[in-house]
């Protein structure tokens, strides 16, 4: 059914329910010569006259009372589908799906989801955790974290930690049997741990900075590749080789004394961590309930 066919169903119930074309006009918010238009349009495509007119009254015709019988119940129905989904824009109800990868799910999602059950008890979490750089609205999420040089355009993104920075580390016995690098090119003669996004078949280069501010990319080679920065950190723990990683993630391991930081000077900074949402119209209760929940704890921003 075209537009302008339900508009004139609307237009016929409505005159009959008013009694009137200017009464029904004005609920339509259209002229009462336009109304009449859009009656003659109907009539005609039904073959058929649905409304007796004279100058003082108007009432429905055999057809028209019988197409009224059956269009009232279905134009009720779509009234409250309308309704229901209006509804649930307002409810702070309801299955709310989130995309997050690995490490901001310990960082950020771990310490809240006790305190968001318990002031939002009537939301659902569904949780997916993964690496993989995807569309969430393809894959059906409502919100995902990812880092900020990640984001697409049409999202509205709300940062939620500070910026961060990939760092190369290895241990004490590495550095003993194989030197310590004093430049990025320099990781090229060493054994170098991979690390491959989820989702691409390509391997992760390792982002530098020169000191004149120019980046610098490098393709190193090595004994493992992983796709879990957790594995990449054991290894090097373990002596396997030099592992590049989140610095939050090694900064433990380097206070005691059981990695090393290397190329300090060489590692930028880069936007941090993101909360994200599809840009829409009317943005789900769900949806602004989680960002203004994740806007009130302390330190997040």
């Amino acid at each position: 059914m075209r537009g302008s066919e339900f508009f004139e169903l609307r237009a016929f119930a409505c005159i009959v329910e008013c009694g009137s074309f200017a009464a029904a006009a004005q609920l339509l918010d259209i002229t009462p010569s336009a109304l009449s238009q859009t009656l003659k349009r109907l009539e005609k495509r039904l073959n058929a006259r649905l409304i007796h007119r004279t100058t003082r009254s108007l009432s429905a015709t055999d057809s028209g009372l019988r197409l009224l019988g059956r269009l009232k119940p279905a134009l009720a129905e779509i009234d409250a589908a309308q309704q229901d989904v209006i509804h649930l824009q307002n409810v702070t109800a309801g299955t709310l799906r989130l995309h997050i990868p690995r490490l901001a799910a310990r960082t950020f999602l771990e310490p809240l989801l006790e305190p968001f059950c318990r002031a939002y008890p009537d939301i659902v979490l569904d949780v997916t955790v993964d690496d993989e750089v995807s569309n969430i609205v393809n894959r059906g999420f409502d919100l995902g974290i990812r880092l900020g040089k990640l984001l697409e355009n049409e999202m509205v993104a709300l940062p939620i930690g500070p910026s961060l920075r990939h760092i190369p580390v290895a241990s004490p016995a590495y550095l003993s049997e194989h030197g310590t690098p004093l430049k990025p090119e320099d990781l090229l003669a060493h054994r170098c741990i991979n690390w491959r996004q989820h989702g691409n078949h390509g391997l992760q280069a390792w982002e530098f900075r020169r000191k004149n501010g120019k980046a610098l990319s490098i393709a190193v080679q090595g004994p493992l590749i992983v796709s879990e920065r957790n594995l990449a950190l054991t290894a090097a723990l373990r002596g396997v080789g030099i592992a590049f990683v989140a610095e939050g993630l090694a900064q433990p391991f380097i206070r005691e004394g059981k990695l090393s930081l290397l190329l300090d000077a060489w590692c930028p900074r880069f936007p941090g961590w993101h909360l994200f949402y599809h840009k829409q119209r009317q943005t789900p209760a769900t949806v602004m309930a989680f960002v203004d929940f994740l806007k009130r704890q302390p330190g997040e921003q």
